[in-house]
Parts: structure tokens; C-alpha cells; sequence
């Protein structure tokens, strides 16, 4: 896979959004990856909050947060009264954010951190505050070279397959073909969240024996 992580060189703290955390829970090796990589990780207290309910508890996200605050793999903040008022933009504006997105934004805009976020419009807003830069998307968290070493390649190939299939992680379009070939045309096939997902799956009903 030649798919080249943007948080590679980048040595600035990182501000991870809810879902990047779930398909950090969902990769089963999260802790593992957040420890390969040297760059200081914040998560804003609403995003903590948006773990604090019933089924996260259930599904053991809530938990995995908690480990990872309990053992310095995250800080925790909060926001200031600045990045309050560009958060309650965020989330009350057209389009509005959901209000972890717009508080991992707003904490990166406002100290110059790196935000990483997955969902579209989250990545738009962003891209507008930070003068054209776009977040880190998880799968720059999982294919982080630092990540990569500690992990070896085969199990750094499953832990992307993992948040797909468990997490349901989404992936820059232009990189899906580049993901199947990683994870392999068999386990593409359970990971409906991809962006080329149809398609796989249409070809791989016409031509059940078309090449991996």
C-alpha cells in the first residue's frame, strides 16, 4: 500500500474526535498505536462526554478512554472562552457539526494543533479554519510509519480491516483501492463502509474468482 500518512512528519499535538476514538477502540490495538506515536494526544471534554452514555459503556468505549486517560496515553481539556465561541459556531451554524466535531476544531483552530476527523463536513469546516490544511483522517493514525513499525505489517494491515469492519472508519476515496489490496479482496467484502463498497462487492458477484 504506497497510501502515505499526513501525520508523519507533523510534531504537533493531535485533538482526536469521538469517532476516530471508536476505531481506535475498534481496531483492537489502540493503545498500542496512540503509544507508537510520539505527538502529544488531546481529547476535548465534550468529546469525553459523547462516550459518557449506555452503549458506550456497553460496547467498552467509555472504558477504552478511561484506560487510556488513567494511563497518560490522553489529556483531556477543555476549551476556552475563545474556543467556546467559535465551538458554539460550529455546532449552531448551517452546516452544523455534531458537538465533538465542532469542539475538536475548534481546540486545534484556536492553539494550532492538529485536528483528525473523518466526517466530511467536519473535515470542510476545518479545512476553512486552518488556511486550507485538512485534518488527519484516522487511517493517518493506523498507517503512521512510527505505528507501522511497532505493529509489523501484517498486523498493521489488520488493524485497518478491524476499523472498518468493527468501527465502520471512513477513508479518503481516492485510497479505496489502495485499502483493499492492503486488507484483501475477502475482508473488503465484510467492510461496507467503503467508499468503493458497491462496486467491490458488484464484481465480486459477477466474477467471483476475479483477481485479489
Amino acid at each position: 500500500m504506497t497510501f502515505s500518512s499526513s501525520l508523519a512528519d507533523d510534531r504537533r499535538p493531535l485533538v482526536l474526535d469521538t469517532s476516530v476514538l471508536i476505531n481506535l477502540h475498534a481496531c483492537t490495538y489502540g493503545e498500542r498505536v496512540l503509544t507508537a506515536i510520539t505527538n502529544d494526544i488531546v481529547i476535548p471534554d465534550v468529546v469525553a462526554g459523547e462516550l459518557d452514555h449506555e452503549t458506550s459503556r456497553r460496547n467498552g468505549d467509555q472504558s477504552f478512554l478511561h484506560d487510556l486517560i488513567t494511563r497518560g496515553k490522553v489529556t483531556v481539556i477543555g476549551m476556552t472562552d475563545a474556543e467556546y465561541e467559535l465551538f458554539t459556531t460550529l455546532s449552531g451554524g448551517s452546516p452544523s457539526l455534531d458537538d465533538g466535531e465542532a469542539a475538536t476544531i475548534a481546540i486545534a483552530a484556536r492553539r494550532s494543533f492538529r485536528a483528525v476527523v473523518d466526517e466530511r463536513k467536519g473535515r470542510v469546516r476545518a479545512a476553512e479554519l486552518m488556511d486550507g490544511e485538512e485534518p488527519g483522517w484516522s487511517i493517518d493514525l493506523l498507517r503512521h510509519p512510527s505505528v507501522m513499525r511497532s505493529l509489523g505489517a501484517r498486523l498493521a494491515a489488520d488493524v485497518v480491516y478491524l476499523a472498518l469492519r468493527h468501527g465502520r472508519m471512513r477513508i479518503p476515496a481516492e485510497c479505496g483501492d489502495e485499502v483493499v489490496d492492503l486488507i484483501g479482496r475477502e475482508r473488503a467484502l465484510e467492510c461496507s463502509c467503503l467508499p468503493n463498497f458497491k462496486n467491490l462487492s458488484r464484481k465480486a458477484a459477477l466474477y467471483p474468482t476475479f483477481p485479489k
